[in-house]
């Protein structure tokens, strides 16, 4: 990959985007991770404004302090960038609190933290006249769908959507993202047990962009018994999260119906 000129493209096509929107600038959620680490990155590089909030609802001590530390280097490097702390437990508590204890479920109240987030930066977005930048990579929204619908996909636009997660390590690196950043496991965040991306999916970003690419190849090698697994695992969720990545069904009336 062309590291610089991917760089270089990605902030010409934000830049040129917000241009065209007439919005102000970007505002982007930091969860401590690599994605949001070159999402919020790029968007700085435009020189336009950027709102960086570090929103923990429960989270783990190290999650949190990574994404403060790279907020900490983002306005160091880059003065139109500011930082902002929003404590959402309580938010999240009282929704608990609304909800009928059948429904909270460990997949549902996460997927519910999800959506939490994506309300309030949209509320900053709205307030600043600002865009929301999605930090989704090209295996997670167009792979395995793994993101929460309204919730991480709900934004403006997607930047690193075309780039693998390799890649945005690629770039991270690049960019100069602090060590621990490029280090530290992949997670989303939304369980308190600090469970894995790997742990949940069954496989890591490597084998999953190995299948993505095994999948849309016309020429099929033969397999391991990995492999194989990989494969089915990846096949399970690109299947099971299609609704996801497909644009929301219109049922179309026929016009003679209108009449």
């Amino acid at each position: 990959m062309k590291i610089k000129k991917v760089m270089n493209h990605i902030v010409q096509w934000l830049d040129t985007y917000l241009e065209k929107s007439g919005l102000t600038g970007f505002v982007i959620g930091v969860s401590g991770g690599i994605d949001s680490a070159v999402t919020s990155t790029l968007c700085a590089k435009t020189g336009k404004s950027v709102l960086a909030l570090n929103m923990p609802i429960y989270q783990a001590k190290d999650q949190v302090s990574l994404a403060s530390a790279h907020i900490k280097w983002l306005k160091k490097k880059f003065d139109t960038v500011t930082g902002i702390d929003l404590e959402l437990s309580p938010v999240f508590d009282q929704i608990k609190k609304s909800l009928p204890d059948h429904i909270q479920d460990g997949m549902t109240m996460a997927n519910t933290r999800a959506r939490l987030r994506m309300l309030t930066l949209y509320a900053f977005a709205s307030n600043h006249k600002m865009l929301v930048a999605g930090t989704g990579n090209k295996v997670e929204d167009f792979g395995v769908g793994f993101y929460t619908k309204y919730g991480d996909g709900g934004v403006d636009l997607s930047p690193i959507a075309d780039l693998t997660k390799t890649q945005v390590y690629a770039l991270g690196k690049d960019l100069g993202i602090i060590e621990d950043i490029l280090t530290t496991a992949p997670t989303d965040g939304l369980w308190e047990d600090n469970r894995t991306d790997e742990s949940q999916i069954g496989a890591t970003y490597a084998e999953l962009e190995w299948a993505m690419q095994y999948q849309a190849s016309p020429q099929k090698e033969s397999l391991s018994e990995r492999q194989e697994k990989i494969l089915a695992i990846y096949e399970k969720f690109h299947t099971t999260n299609k609704h996801k990545m497909d644009p929301i069904p219109v049922c179309r009336i026929p016009e003679d119906f209108k009449e």
